[in-house]
C-alpha cells in the first residue's frame, strides 16, 4: 500500500483488479475543503486512459511489474511460442493475450515479457522492426488526395500503408508503437 502523496510518473498501481501506469498527476490544495490528487492513469492491458481523483493521503495498492527477455520462436495456429533467455523455458501465449502486437512478430525476434504477480500481462516489442514486403498494390501516380501511399502486405501478414516508391521484396523499418512506416532499409 502506498499513499497518493508518494505518486510518481511511471509508477504502477492496482485499482478494481486492473493494473495502471501513472501517466501524470497533480496535487491540488483548494482554498476551501481538503487537498486532493488528480491523476491520469493508463491501463496496462487495454491502453485506455482513465482520469481519477484521489483524496490526499488515500492508500492504494502498488503493482510490481517484472520484465523478462524472451525470444519469439514460432507460431502454431492461434498459439505463439517464446523462450525465456535466462532459464531457456518455453512460454506459450494465445493471439488474444498478445493483441495487435502479433502483426509485427517475426521468428527469432528478441522482446520483453511483462509479468505481474506471476501472471503474464503482455509483451513489449522493440520500438522498430524491419520486415520484408510480401505483396504491394500498384499505386496510381497522381492519386495524391492524401499523402501518396499504397497498401502492402508484410511477411508477417500485417497490412499497412507504404509510400509509392516501396515495392514487393523491399525491406522496410516500422515503428511498432504506432504501426507506421518509417523508412526503407
Amino acid at each position: 500500500m502506498i499513499s497518493t502523496n508518494q505518486f510518481k510518473n511511471g509508477m504502477t498501481i492496482t485499482l478494481s483488479g486492473e493494473i495502471y501506469f501513472i501517466v501524470g498527476f497533480q496535487h491540488v490544495k483548494p482554498g476551501k475543503g481538503g487537498a486532493f490528487v488528480r491523476t491520469r492513469l493508463k491501463n496496462v492491458k487495454s491502453g485506455n486512459i482513465l482520469e481519477k481523483t484521489f483524496r490526499a493521503g488515500e492508500k492504494v495498492d502498488q503493482a510490481f511489474l517484472e520484465e523478462k527477455k524472451i525470444q519469439f520462436l514460432y507460431r502454431q495456429g492461434n498459439r505463439y511460442h517464446f523462450m525465456d533467455q535466462n532459464s531457456f523455458e518455453e512460454v506459450e501465449l494465445t493471439r488474444e493475450g498478445l493483441g495487435q502486437k502479433v502483426s509485427f512478430l517475426k521468428e527469432n525476434t528478441l522482446l520483453s515479457m511483462v509479468i505481474c504477480d506471476g501472471a503474464i500481462i503482455g509483451i513489449n516489442l522493440p520500438n522498430f522492426v524491419s520486415l520484408k514486403i510480401k505483396e504491394a498494390t500498384s499505386g496510381a501516380r497522381g492519386d495524391t488526395v492524401k499523402a501518396a501511399s499504397k497498401k502492402a502486405i508484410l511477411e508477417t501478414g500485417a497490412k499497412m500503408d507504404v509510400p509509392l516508391f516501396v515495392n514487393k521484396g523491399d525491406t522496410i523499418k516500422i515503428d511498432t508503437r504506432s504501426g507506421t512506416y518509417v523508412s526503407r532499409v
